[in-house]
């Protein structure tokens, strides 16, 4: 093409245009010789062109392929190269293809999409490009703006390209077979593979010179996915298979990857020991990187001879990559019912998945035990493997053979020390980070685990823990107040998939136990959404912190009917997950919620066990500060000043552990001073700003709202209204301040309703610019519409009852609304439908 072109430009010069070899020695002052394919030429000939090269007069374009090369081809190089630098076309760039779509198309712009598509599938080699490109345009027909993109080629173009890689010949057709199946480019595998057993390396050698020269394999000797498709549909099933097999079988012998060539055999009913062999090589291969063919290559190699047993094992490592953890719990099961039948290492291998799933069921008793059974039954092969079991140990109160786990020597076990592997060094950190949560620095733990998770991000395992480090970081750093670093930790998690399928709901869950925490309500529902859509299932781990989140948004919400329905929910999700370290800030969650709705019967038994586990743990700051201060909310609902000032002082006590402790404890007096009307309005606010600081801003709002409603002295009330608006709407996402459903049964000591003071009006009770409602109006408005009464609207807005009547008055008489029908009307105009 680029030779016709040049010819066509000489000739409108006036050249004497020459496109075969003369016979004369020399060309004449306007001749223009243009010859293609030297590479073809026999040695006289290309004696002769060296001659025409090197003698004065004439102009040469020689074009040839870099192979074969016969003799006369260095004499003919250097004399060409002597008057000009040779020019090297290599394959098109993404302009280039660009630009051979524009002249297919016959338009300016080409799609993105068929320009990728077609880069991608032929490497950008010129020839394949418009094959390829006049191919997709044919099947479009008239219509070339709307140029399919097969997954497949066009039939018609593999047929014609097997006819181009016929006449390459056989050995090159060999190669290219041998490479569209993923045999790797060494002479150690494709000699043997392509029956190349005399001087092979050198035949190899030619053999890809001439698949490079012919443009059917890219310069670096990689596939190219056009020619690939074609090579592989001229071919015989049988004898791709065939191929397979030997590919397989000489990459286990030499201890290669086996997995593409085992891939690439499943499904063609390919059996016996060795085939078994390479299923279950390649399955290792795919757990080894996280891949979900693990347990097809396993299945396969089952079916294919290999031991059922042998392999369950492994198939449970496989279901739980997966997040198939009823299969898993069933492989391992096999094996743990019959361990002296299989390896100890297999039988490590299915306790270690076993107690994972178990933990992610809430069964983290069990799973401790599993970790004790195996560290009896298999402590020589655990080895230091053992400090798996500290997260399920000091999960349980188990706090004293944690402690002996991580403080004995490797030897202790039978075993010698692990490699440090980035597997080893993340559980390592994992359970010294949980072990410090309870048991030393705080600040320490949450940088253990938070490095524990940053270790397994490139790690495959992390499926494999009782819980991820991001998840237990996140945990700690929350109840250390460190919310950013805890959705940091768990952003990044999610990005990287760590722990695999099973674990994205459980980051998901925590993500929105952040956004709770920060007042961002629409955030919260966001993930609870995506997390535990309707309809599905979830492990019942997840699904106790999914039905805390559920309650707690509703009870912030102060819908006491959304509340009732969360709580049913909540009742069920309670008796199938057993109390343990990491439940306890959702435990008090459902405490506050079952006092509210007086079914706190529900949650005592969980309470007393969450007791007895905190005393075995000896009472560790960092987690029993949460369970205390919802103690002291419950107190504050069914008004029990002996069970406030227990908890207020058991707050006190914990207060060094954290700045959330700290800000906790500061609140909790005024809390207790509250169930006798006695506020302190600068302490109040200086302690609703503190929980605010620690990502407390919906409990610090409810601190400064609450003191407002019991205060007597007009000013205070009028700070801590400001003040309560101030921390709640600061809030990511919220649009309004919002008291819960406590609020409702508000009460003052002996039982009499607690009603808040009218609020005095201030100019934002006055229209803003052209609008015919104020911003407070607004708020009352859609409220109104939402179907709340007088009494719910001033709880929600810290107002009186009194005060959401004056403002429904002036905006009916604003609107001149002649009826309450027409003032509903008027409003869903103004802000919205409502729910009315």
């Amino acid at each position: 093409m680029l030779l016709d072109a040049l010819a066509a430009a000489f000739a409108a010069a006036g050249a004497t245009v020459v496109r075969d070899l003369p016979g004369s020695v020399a060309l004449g002052a306007d001749d223009v010789l243009l010859l293609d394919d030297a590479h073809l030429l026999g040695p006289d000939e290309l004696e002769h062109l060296a001659a025409l090269a090197a003698a004065p007069g004439g102009h040469l374009v020689v074009a040839h392929r870099p192979w074969p090369r016969p003799t006369g081809t260095a004499a003919l190089g250097a004399a060409l190269a002597a008057a000009r630098p040779p020019v090297v076309l290599g394959a098109l760039d993404r302009t280039g293809v660009a630009a051979r779509a524009t002249l297919h198309l016959g338009a300016e712009h080409p799609p993105v999409e068929l320009v990728d598509h077609v880069l991608e599938r032929t490497a950008g080699v010129p020839g394949l490009v418009d094959r390829l490109l006049a191919a997709l345009v044919e099947e479009a027909g008239p219509d070339r703006r709307s140029v399919p993109l097969p997954d497949r080629p066009p039939a018609g173009l593999l047929v014609q390209l097997g006819y181009v890689l016929h006449g390459l010949g056989d050995d090159v057709c060999g190669l290219l077979l041998a490479r569209a199946l993923g045999a790797p480019l060494e002479a150690e595998v494709l000699v043997p593979l392509l029956g190349l057993a005399d001087d092979g390396a050198a035949r190899l050698d030619e053999q890809l010179e001439a698949a490079r020269a012919a443009g059917v394999l890219t310069t670096e000797g990689g596939a190219i996915p056009l020619v690939s498709a074609a090579v592989l549909a001229r071919t015989p099933q049988a004898s791709r298979v065939e191929l397979r097999r030997a590919l397989a079988e000489i990459e286990l012998n030499r201890g290669g990857s086996v997995l593409t060539a085992a891939r690439g055999l499943l499904g063609t009913g390919a059996s016996g020991a060795r085939i078994a062999e390479v299923f279950t090589t390649a399955a290792g291969e795919a757990l080894r990187i996280g891949s979900s063919s693990a347990g097809e290559l396993l299945d396969a190699a089952v079916r294919a001879g290999g031991s059922a047993l042998g392999l369950a094992a492994q198939r449970a490592e496989a279901a739980v990559l997966t997040g198939d953890l009823e299969l898993a719990l069933t492989q391992a099961d096999q094996v743990l019912s019959a361990p002296e039948q299989v390896p100890p290492g297999e039988a490590v291998r299915a306790g270690t998945v076993a107690a994972a799933v178990l933990a992610h069921r809430g069964m983290l008793a069990r799973s401790a035990e599993l970790y004790r059974w195996m560290g009896t039954a298999l402590g020589p092969e655990l080895g230091s493997a053992a400090v798996l079991a500290v997260p399920a140990l000091i999960g349980t109160g188990a706090l004293d053979e944690a402690r002996k786990v991580l403080h004995a020597p490797p030897s202790a076990a039978g075993a010698p020390p692990r490699p440090p592997t980035l597997l080893a060094g993340a559980e390592e950190l994992m359970a010294h980070g949980v072990y410090d949560s309870v048991a030393g620095s705080p600040t320490a733990a949450l940088s253990q685990l938070t490095r524990a998770a940053s270790l397994l991000e490139s790690s495959q395992r992390a499926a494999l823990l009782p819980d991820t480090p991001a998840a237990l970081a996140a945990l700690v750093a929350v109840h250390c107040g460190e919310l950013d670093v805890a959705q940091s930790v768990l952003e990044r998690a999610l990005r990287v998939r760590l722990g695999g399928r099973g674990a994205v709901t459980r980051h998901r869950l925590l993500l929105g136990w952040i956004a709770l925490f920060r007042g961002a309500t629409p955030a919260a529902r966001s993930a609870l959404a995506a997390a535990s859509p309707p309809g599905a299932r979830l492990e019942p781990r997840d699904e106790l912190l999914a039905a805390a989140l559920d309650v707690a948004l509703a009870r912030r919400a102060g819908d006491l009917a959304v509340l009732m329905t969360a709580w049913g929910r909540a009742r069920e999700a309670i008796v199938r997950h057993p109390v343990d370290l990491f439940v306890l800030q959702q435990l008090g969650e459902l405490w506050m919620a079952a006092t509210r709705l007086r079914e706190a019967s529900w949650v005592r038994p969980h309470l007393d066990e969450a007791a007895e586990l905190l005393a075995r743990l000896g009472d560790p700051a960092l987690w029993a500060a949460p369970l205390h201060w919802a103690g002291l909310q419950a107190a504050i609902l069914s008004e029990s000043r002996e069970a406030a000032q227990r908890h207020a002082a058991a707050l006190e006590t914990a207060a060094g552990a954290s700045r959330y402790a700290a800000a906790m404890a500061a609140a909790a007096p005024h809390w207790v001073g509250m169930l006798d009307s006695e506020v302190d309005a600068a302490g109040v606010e200086a302690a609703a700003r503190g929980l605010h600081a620690v990502g407390m801003a919906w409990e610090g709002g409810k601190l400064a709202g609450q003191a407002a409603i019991r205060t007597r002295d007009r000013k205070a009330m009028t700070a801590l209204l400001g003040c309560a608006r101030a921390l709640q709407s600061s809030g990511p996402a919220v649009r309004a301040v919002a008291v819960d459903a406590d609020a409702a049964i508000a009460t003052a000591p002996g039982g009499i309703p607690v009603t808040p003071a009218a609020e005095p009006e201030t100019p934002d009770t006055a229209p803003e610019g052209d609008g015919p409602l104020s911003e407070r109006e607004r708020e009352v408005a859609g409220l109104v519409l939402e179907g709340l009464t007088y009494k719910q609207i001033g709880e929600r807005l810290f107002i009186s009852a009194k005060t959401v009547e004056h403002h429904v008055a002036r905006m009916r008489q604003r609107l001149g609304s002649g009826s309450r029908g027409e003032l509903f009307a008027h409003l869903r105009q103004i802000v919205g439908p409502g729910t009315d």
